[in-house]
């Protein structure tokens, strides 16, 4: 049995979770999730508790418990507090800023790149070396953060680059002459 599958999710006051042939929808304080399951999944509602069971033991059905169930969650917990990812910028130059609904990174390159959030993800530049990308969609806030540090991922030599906040780059030693 899937040990993150068996989990209960509880479901906090302020939050409505309807169910509708596995069509899940998650209303909170922060915003409306929709999202559909597969079918054999089984997503009963009881009192303010979720649970998710699955028909079989099955290859394809254990691998769908866990995640239906972590997916869920996730919603529950983005319309409750949200999901917020740090960037760091690390590099003499390198700044961010925002214009407008934009984000504007000076980078390294001959031109500013510039980023356009989707609806639903906001984007804040609290210095010129960081900014945080907030929502209520986990996989939306993780694509995006995703999107701007592939701009300029973190090198190993000099550590220059965009990273996420915490994020350890290991450095390499550089050519050493003789």
């Amino acid at each position: 049995m899937s040990r993150i599958g068996k989990k209960l999710i509880e479901i906090p006051s302020g939050v409505t979770v309807t169910n509708n042939d596995n069509t899940v929808t998650v209303k909170g304080p922060k915003g409306e999730l929709t999202r559909t399951f597969h079918p054999d999944m089984e997503i009963k509602i009881e009192d303010s508790v979720l649970t998710v069971s699955r028909p079989s033991d099955h290859k394809e059905h254990r691998a769908l418990h866990g995640t239906t169930r972590s997916l869920i969650a996730n919603m529950v917990e983005g319309v409750s507090k949200g999901f917020e990812r740090g960037l760091e910028l690390i590099g003499v130059g390198y700044r961010a800023a925002k214009s407008g609904n934009k984000l504007v990174l000076n980078v390294g390159y001959s031109h500013p790149v510039e980023i356009v959030p989707e609806a639903g993800v906001e984007v804040e530049v609290p210095s010129q070396t960081k900014v945080v990308i907030k929502g209520i969609d986990k996989e939306r806030v993780g694509a995006l953060a995703s999107n701007i540090r592939a701009v300029r991922s973190p090198e190993p030599y000099k550590g220059k680059g965009i990273r996420y906040e915490g994020e350890f780059v290991r450095r390499k030693e550089g050519k050493t002459g003789k």
